[in-house]
């Protein structure tokens, strides 16, 4: 392990962040806000902790290895929640605790999408556009975006690749270069921003909202410019919109970047992953539908069709926008909502959740030991499409569950045990490591009346969701630190 090689990378990590603040900045002086300070401060300060990181070691360089690329990893997403605070600490609107402020960070950055503030129309140009900014910059992880720009700098960038997106599928790189690889995902990611955003613009939104929504859009983040999320425009073609590129965005970025090379879209539906996602998202559809409109939940066919279709959309691929209080819809079809958040996105993705992927070989897995009964002496291998998956593979995605319910049962304990009633301290802790955002019971709009242990436990929770919990577990671990 070596701390210097770490202490450099995260120096200019944090200064190329720094610039970040810029943009906010900007809209600050248009708008006249009074946020500009709070956002040249942040600059300031963000830029001299990167530099003065860096200066020391500067000339430190040396190849990561697989080990360091987890520590820079960690350490600079919790570095990066606690500079990206900075304006909702310094700023006079909202002005919040250091608490809150992190909590607000990590959300934004994790692509959660769980809010502590109450009335979000009524914050400042520069901290909307901010917030939604944040969620744009998590949604592919700000590592990848690194290490388009690492080599230049004389760093290594796989091994950073593979610590940023953990999975049982990611190995394999798009292009033959990994620089080339980050840098066709932002293409990717830019590119369907820029349609979203021209999309939703064109459906009537202002091109600030249309801006804004489209960065959490294609984050699969859920934080919005209003308080009513998406409910706000009342608008079918603009729910619609939405739906289609939520969707886009819960699908692995590799097929997209091979769709778009070979000008094809036949490379979808031989994909087995893309396929059982349809088959998920369709059937969360078909419940939720079905389930507002024979409740009688919305007196009218359409309205069931375009809330159900949105809700399901939404919280199945873990965006977590709302067009309705979809948390005070019957009992079944909330808790079913919430239960497909669990499984997210595609591996490759923005989406949270555990990866379609790792549902897919679990079932897969399953159905080999129920037939193994059956014929104990078989030879049974796993397959996904064409592929034989290694036992390898079959057992990392069983460890991973494993890691999941664990970390999930004591988080969900702990935040109980801090007094919240067991149906929010159970959504609160799911919205939080399948980085979706609201939850039932009293988390449903927000995260304001929670105390500050609960929102300590929850950033936790949040940040081992968005690093798929290997990440970050592994660093806990007495044999990571052994030489």
């Amino acid at each position: 392990m070596s701390f210097a090689a770490v202490q450099r990378i995260l120096g200019l990590l944090l200064t190329v962040f720094s610039f970040t603040l810029v943009p906010p900045f900007v809209v600050a002086l248009f708008a006249q806000d009074g946020a500009a300070t709070a956002f040249a401060y942040a600059f300031i300060l963000t830029l001299s902790v990167g530099f003065i990181s860096w200066m020391p070691v500067r000339n430190k360089k040396r190849e990561l290895r697989l080990r360091d690329g987890f520590v820079v990893v960690v350490m600079f997403w919790t570095v990066l929640s606690t500079i990206g605070a900075l304006p909702f600490v310094l700023a006079d609107d909202p002005h919040l605790s250091i608490t809150d402020a992190i909590f607000e960070s990590v959300s934004g950055l994790t692509t959660t999408g769980a809010t502590v503030i109450t009335h979000i129309e009524g914050l400042p140009t520069s901290i909307l556009y901010y917030r939604q900014q944040l969620q744009w910059l998590g949604g592919m992880g700000i590592i990848v975006l690194a290490v388009a720009v690492l080599p230049m700098l004389g760093i290594g960038g796989m091994q950073l690749y593979r610590a940023e997106t953990p999975g049982p599928m990611k190995d394999s790189k798009l292009t033959p270069r990994i620089t080339e690889t980050a840098k066709a995902l932002w293409y990717i990611y830019l590119s369907l921003t820029i349609v979203c955003g021209l999309a939703y613009w064109l459906a009537g939104m202002s091109l600030f909202d249309a801006v804004g929504h489209a960065f959490s859009t294609v984050a699969i983040g859920g934080f919005s410019t209003h308080d009513a999320s998406m409910g706000y425009f009342n608008s079918p073609l603009i729910d619609m919109i939405a739906v289609v590129f939520m969707f886009l965005a819960g699908v692995n970025f590799s097929l997209h970047f091979v769709a778009f090379r070979h000008h094809s879209v036949t490379g979808y539906w031989r994909d087995s992953e893309f396929r059982f996602y349809v088959l998920l998202m369709s059937s969360v559809i078909l419940v939720t539908v079905l389930g507002l409109y024979f409740t009688e939940t919305y007196d009218r066919w359409q309205d069931a069709l375009v809330n159900g279709l949105f809700q399901a959309v939404s919280i199945g691929t873990t965006a977590g926008f709302t067009t309705a209080e979809f948390y005070n819809w019957p009992g079944f079809i909330a808790i079913s909502l919430l239960f497909s958040s669990f499984v997210g996105g595609c591996a490759g993705s923005t989406g949270g959740g555990i990866k379609v992927i790792r549902l897919l070989l679990l079932v897969k897995q399953g159905l080999r030991e129920i037939t193994r009964l059956v014929h104990p002496s078989a030879q049974i291998p796993v397959r996904v499409g064409s592929k034989t998956v290694s036992s390898r593979v079959v057992e990392a995605v069983w460890g991973f569950f494993a890691l999941y319910v664990a970390s999930f049962t004591i988080m969900y304990l702990a935040l109980a045990a801090t007094g919240l009633d067991l149906m929010t301290a159970f959504s609160a802790v799911a919205a939080s490591i399948n980085n979706l955002g609201p939850g039932l019971g009293t988390v449903g709009a927000h995260y304001a009346d929670m105390h500050d242990p609960g929102k300590w436990i929850l950033c936790f929770a949040m940040l081992l969701g968005r690093l798929e919990i290997f990440t970050l577990l592994v660093l806990l671990t007495p044999a990571f630190w052994r030489k």
